[in-house]
């Protein structure tokens, strides 16, 4: 089913039901609007030694620009969300020494619970660094009940130029982690590089798409909370213990991982 919207590509959406458009993003405007997305620069509680809010910015041409960036032998890159996760706040110090360590949570953005996910976008060129689309909810992890407290859904993530993989996570992040997921596939080539990558869910479970056809199904564990949306990139090789760099993406910058327009859809 096409929804038309004027002045911009067209959605692709399941058939069969009527469809509502509750939210999105055309990138139109010549800067990023703070009052639908805030970014990302903490994880686990730590400043992110490679997460920037200088790699995000528009070109003019409704395309939201995430840019891999190489300054002085250092990558950056941003992530972009319309909430948080609790996990992700930095700690707080009280009375100059007693640490808390979860700080204060910011108003969501925007959160949503079931519905379709959509996001048109054109994949990075280079190795060495990641491109996601994806949700997660606030509390994500907070209990082993991820019907209460989400589950991360990876709606495209491109580890490697021309491949995505779908994947839902649940139950935190250490060694009650669970997921299912398909794992890198490649993608059909398509005129302008340009993808559309979607996600149905509803109490059944999820349905993932890619230019309008379903690439994956995964029956649950369903998220029965509202969640936040993101669109983010990265750089390899921060989430071992070295903490540096791999070496595939020496080389890699400049480069680009270009988002169309980003829209969540009710059924009606």
């Amino acid at each position: 089913m096409e929804y038309v919207i004027a002045g911009h590509e067209s959605s692709i959406l399941p058939d069969g039901v009527n469809w509502r458009l509750v939210w999105n993003d055309e990138f139109d405007g010549s800067k990023i609007d703070d009052g639908k997305w805030r970014f990302r620069e903490y994880m686990m509680g730590h400043r992110h030694k490679t997460w920037s809010d200088s790699c995000a910015s528009l070109d003019g041409k409704s395309n939201l620009i995430l840019s891999l960036v190489e300054n002085d032998g250092d990558f950056f890159t941003s992530q972009l969300e319309t909430g948080e996760n609790y996990m992700d706040r930095p700690g707080k110090t009280f009375a100059g020494r007693f640490v808390w360590p979860i700080g204060k949570i910011s108003t969501p953005k925007f959160m949503h619970r079931f519905g379709y996910y959509e996001c048109r976008c054109r994949l990075q060129k280079n190795p060495g660094w990641w491109s996601a689309f994806w949700l997660q909810s606030p509390i994500q992890g907070c209990t082993l009940n991820p019907a209460f407290s989400g589950v991360e859904i990876d709606i495209m993530e491109s580890f490697k130029p021309g491949y995505v993989s779908h994947a839902v996570h649940w139950n935190g992040c250490g060694e009650d982690l669970q997921s299912k997921g398909k794992q890198s596939f490649p993608l059909v080539a398509t005129p302008d590089g340009f993808h559309r990558f979607g996600l149905r869910w509803n109490k059944t479970g999820y349905t993932f798409f890619v230019d309008g056809k379903e690439s994956w199904h995964v029956d649950g564990p369903v998220s029965e909370t509202e969640q936040f949306v993101l669109v983010s990139t990265e750089c390899m090789g921060y989430r071992t213990e070295e903490e540096k760099p791999c070496t595939e993406v020496e080389g890699s910058a400049p480069d680009e991982f270009v988002v169309d327009y980003v829209r969540v859809f009710d059924e009606i």
